[in-house]
């Protein structure tokens, strides 16, 4: 008889039996699987928020970190595949897309199940990368950057936090400025783009990209800025239960 897979440290919290399907979130640069705290553990639905949580931070912060975007795929497969065992879709929001997409790519590479959808918020497709502003930003304004995110997350900013979190942000921007692909890569997933309504960063033009990622690639629109996701807006989380799910309806082009 087999044993129960132990519960990874790759994920903030261990995996309902009960889930009908789940959604595996990805952090963007300088946080951890807490940017989620927010967010239900189970939609209403019955669909699982499974945040994903990266060494070098939070609970993992003794651990190296993880280098590049191609490497954290290779790390996460393994203690992930336990939970595969259903229905699931990948959430990424900016940089957090990159890994997310590079997972479901290892997956696929090694013929292992894949995201019934992979989501991909506010970023420009691997082929147009590295593109993020922050990339160009002094301390100063990465700090004032971090500053503002802490505060949308219902936090109070604290110097030495924001120092540590510059920290491991630096070394993910390194990882972000190393990452592109010559040209695009196709997945046997869906993907949804997600754009924002009030997002000032990343403009729908920018992530048009996409579209050769995939035969399914579907555009969509919601409410809110830059941030808006960190609140678990209905709307969003209603989508991803949908797309976690292979009976899925609609055209959100």
């Amino acid at each position: 008889m087999s044993k129960p897979p132990l519960f990874p440290r790759w994920l903030l919290r261990k995996p309902s039996d009960d889930a009908v399907a789940r959604v595996f979130c990805f952090p963007y640069s300088g946080v951890g699987a807490s940017m989620f705290n927010q967010w239900p553990a189970m939609t209403t639905d019955g669909v699982e928020i499974c945040p994903i949580q990266l060494p070098a931070r939070e609970n993992r912060i003794r651990e190296a970190h993880y280098g590049t975007y191609e490497q954290l795929a290779a790390d996460v497969v393994e203690p992930l595949l336990p939970y595969l065992d259903r229905p699931f879709a990948f959430f990424g929001h900016c940089a957090g897309s990159l890994p997310a997409f590079e997972t479901a790519r290892r997956l696929a590479d090694l013929g292992l199940p894949t995201p019934e959808h992979l989501v991909v918020s506010a970023q420009v497709a691997p082929h147009h990368c590295p593109e993020d502003r922050f990339l160009d930003m002094d301390d100063e304004a990465l700090g004032e950057e971090l500053s503002q995110i802490t505060i949308a997350r219902g936090g109070e900013p604290h110097p030495l936090l924001i120092e540590l979190t510059l920290q491991i942000l630096h070394q993910d921007l390194d990882a972000n400025r190393a990452y592109t692909r010559a040209a695009p890569v196709r997945l046997p997933s869906a993907i949804t783009v997600l754009r924002w309504s009030e997002d000032q960063e990343i403009t729908p033009a920018q992530m048009e990209g996409w579209q050769h990622y995939a035969d399914d690639v579907r555009f969509a629109e919601l409410e809110g800025g830059h941030y808006e996701f960190l609140g678990a807006p209905q709307a969003l989380l209603a989508l991803l239960a949908d797309l976690a799910t292979p009976a899925h309806q609609g055209d959100l082009r």
